[in-house]
């Protein structure tokens, strides 16, 4: 049997010191320029490609019929958005999202009774739903479309102006002339696809995400002279919160009212603790308990799957090419920024806020010359005037997958108070010399095959 050396007993070696000289880092320094350089490369590479280099190799598209009632829609292995098609008319009629059924739920609590929206969502059909928007005073949301050839820089522009989590991609038949529904694009495969295939300029994406603007931040108001807080002050204005304790048809109200996808869950000291979404709510639809809202919402969560994968949080220093990498490794929604040891909610973060920073003012981009850039030509854009914007535990969940394959959480309702200004990029171009280089000529890389998953639980 051979001995085997401790580090007590093994032979010390001494090692010469090298007299080699190490070869300086080949990285550019960080910058404001190289920062601001690194920006307008990637929206140069999205006037360079068109919606249909962000499909994945496989997938499938899942189109719901106009006609088809909510519960069958709301199916344990269906989907908690789709495309809807009007079958009388063989057209393109919008999109059934998560927001839809939260507007659902909260006209029968103000208008009926629990026993009849429990009967009514049995037999309510999709195309109705519109009216209930009315009915409640909701904006409808917008009939977006945008053809699959456009291109990324123009389809995010859209997204950003009409502030829509996801874009339906139509087409039409060559033969009948009828819509075709091709894909939908989402702001989550969208910055998948930037953080793939621009990695050396996501990389010079070093600024703090505050810093940049990006996200809302906790700005509760000031307290009167003598002290006394008013009724419903929030000290963690703009932020929508809740405990634990809180009602779940509370946060039905706070999704409905505000625009919002998510709400904090907090204890009495401002610890995040959770992560309430619109996808758990639909949970307790599809379980029937729908009429039992009234729930807290620490009950609530006891109906979450099992393979919820947690919160996502950061801190108001990570930078935003550490997060880009985040959204390449991982399905991210939103992040919660928190502070302190203990993981006091300080803001949160939604991809809205991302795409929002990384497109910027649409006159930017056109501020660089042409030449300045060696990647394929650039499709010109239109120049509509630009729109403004939208816990310390576990990762994030990844909500419901689209119909689509690798779509994002269902989150269609405008950013409210959720939402903060991002920051304005510089209008002016960095010297060519400052300018980091365009993403290489290569093709791109295709998101991996993803399998459209059943809807689990910004």
């Amino acid at each position: 049997m051979s001995a085997t050396l401790s580090p007590t007993n093994s032979p010390r070696v001494r090692r010469r010191g090298s007299t080699r000289r190490r070869a300086g880092s080949h990285l550019p320094p960080f910058t404001q320029e190289s920062h601001d350089a690194a920006l307008y490369a990637i929206r140069h590479y999205l006037k360079g490609r068109t919606s249909y280099d962000t499909f994945p190799v496989s997938f499938r598209l899942i189109v719901l019929d106009s006609k088809l009632e909510v519960k069958k829609a709301l199916h344990p292995q269906g989907v908690v958005s789709a495309p809807l098609w009007n079958s009388e008319k063989s057209c393109f009629a919008g999109m059934f999202t998560v927001s839809d059924i939260i507007h659902l739920i909260q006209y029968y609590y103000k208008c009926s009774s629990y026993d009849a929206a429990a009967a009514d969502v049995e037999t309510f059909r999709l195309e109705s739903l519109r009216d209930i928007e009315r009915t409640l005073g909701v904006d409808p949301p917008p009939l977006l479309r945008e053809h699959p050839s456009a291109s990324l820089y123009d389809a995010s522009k859209r997204l950003i102006q009409t502030h829509a989590r996801r874009l339906p991609l139509l087409d039409n038949d060559t033969e009948t002339g009828h819509e075709v529904i091709v894909s939908i694009l989402t702001q989550y495969r969208l910055l998948k696809f930037i953080s793939i295939n621009c990695g050396k300029e996501i990389q010079q994406l070093h600024m703090p995400l505050r810093k940049l603007g990006i996200g809302t931040y906790v700005n509760p108001p000031p307290i009167p002279p003598d002290g006394e807080k008013p009724e419903g002050y929030n000290p963690f204005h703009p932020i929508a919160t809740a405990t634990l304790n809180t009602p779940v048809f509370d946060v039905v109200h706070m999704f409905s009212e505000r625009g919002i996808s998510a709400v904090p869950i907090i204890d009495e000291e401002g610890i995040v603790v959770n992560l309430y979404e619109t996808v758990d709510v639909i949970t307790l639809v599809r379980l029937g308990v729908y009429q039992s809202l009234d729930l807290t919402i620490s009950e609530a969560l006891n109906q979450r799957s099992p393979d919820f994968p947690g919160v996502v949080i950061c801190t108001a220093s990570d930078s935003l090419g550490t997060l880009m990498q985040l959204i390449k490794k991982r399905r991210v929604h939103r992040l919660v920024v928190v502070e302190g040891d203990k993981g006091r909610l300080l803001g949160i973060i939604t991809l809205s806020d991302v795409l929002r920073y990384l497109i910027g003012d649409v006159a930017i981009g056109e501020a660089y010359p042409d030449s300045s850039m060696h990647t394929t030509e650039a499709t010109p854009a239109p120049e509509p005037a630009p729109a403004p914007s939208e816990p310390p535990s576990a990762p994030e969940p990844a909500p419901a997958e689209s119909a689509s394959a690798a779509e994002p959480a269902p989150e269609d309702a405008p950013p409210a108070e959720e939402g903060a200004p991002a920051a304005d990029p510089p209008s002016e171009a960095p010297p060519a010399e400052e300018a980091a280089p365009p993403p290489e000529e290569q093709p791109e890389e295709k998101a991996p095959e993803e399998e459209p998953a059943p809807a689990p639980a910004e």
